[in-house]
């Protein structure tokens, strides 16, 4: 159990979603509360620990929104007029703008997140307002499709500090050898960072 009281708070557009979580938080005896509502939008929360989620990916319809974000259009360069900014990108803007100064981020993302098309605007201020703390690919086997894949991008509200992030492409999760080799890099990597 924890040391300190955790508040869970979720955000879901989706009314079917929103009673898919309640009904999995009450069965595990999670107390959680949930939110109806478009996550892009403003939002009256208080500042997090920790911002997780599975990011939905796609094009974000709301331009006058999406105009609000440094993702959309910034100093970098101006997102393309021919189509509207990707709500993963807007997402992981506002998912770091609740986030206490020494918070993580946890986002499950698409793996060409930093080459996909407008991953210029991301990686822009990525690198003013976070550090990359942590880029789990996930095995392309667990996808129907390899373009479909994942990664988990542990991120960190920009520290004073960078550090060396841990990048690993997981294999398998049905291999005790693949999981094993995977903990024993991560926990030589966390030695390596403690303080």
């Amino acid at each position: 159990s924890l040391a300190k009281k955790v508040d869970y708070l979720g955000i879901e557009v989706d009314d079917l979603l929103i009673d898919l979580a309640a009904s999995m938080a009450d069965v595990i005896g999670l107390q959680a509360g949930f939110v109806q509502g478009d996550a892009v939008r403003p939002q009256m929360l208080k500042e997090s620990d920790v911002v997780i989620s599975d990011l939905p990916v796609g094009y974000y319809p709301d331009d006058a929104i999406a105009s609000r974000y440094q993702v959309a259009s910034s100093r970098y360069q101006v997102a393309s007029n021919q189509e509207h900014t990707y709500a993963h990108h807007l997402l992981m803007e506002q998912g770091l703008k609740y986030l206490k100064s020494d918070g993580y981020a946890i986002f499950l993302a698409p793996s060409d997140l930093l080459t996909s098309p407008q991953s210029d605007l991301l990686k822009g201020w990525l690198k003013e307002k976070a550090s990359l703390v942590a880029m789990i690919s996930l095995p392309e086997t667990l996808f129907s499709h390899a373009s479909q894949a994942k990664t988990i991008f542990v991120l960190q509200k920009k520290a004073e500090e960078e550090l060396v992030p841990f990048i690993y492409p997981l294999e398998s999760l049905q291999d005790p050898a693949a999981l094993m080799k995977f903990k024993e890099n991560f926990q030589k990597w966390s030695k390596g960072t403690e303080m």
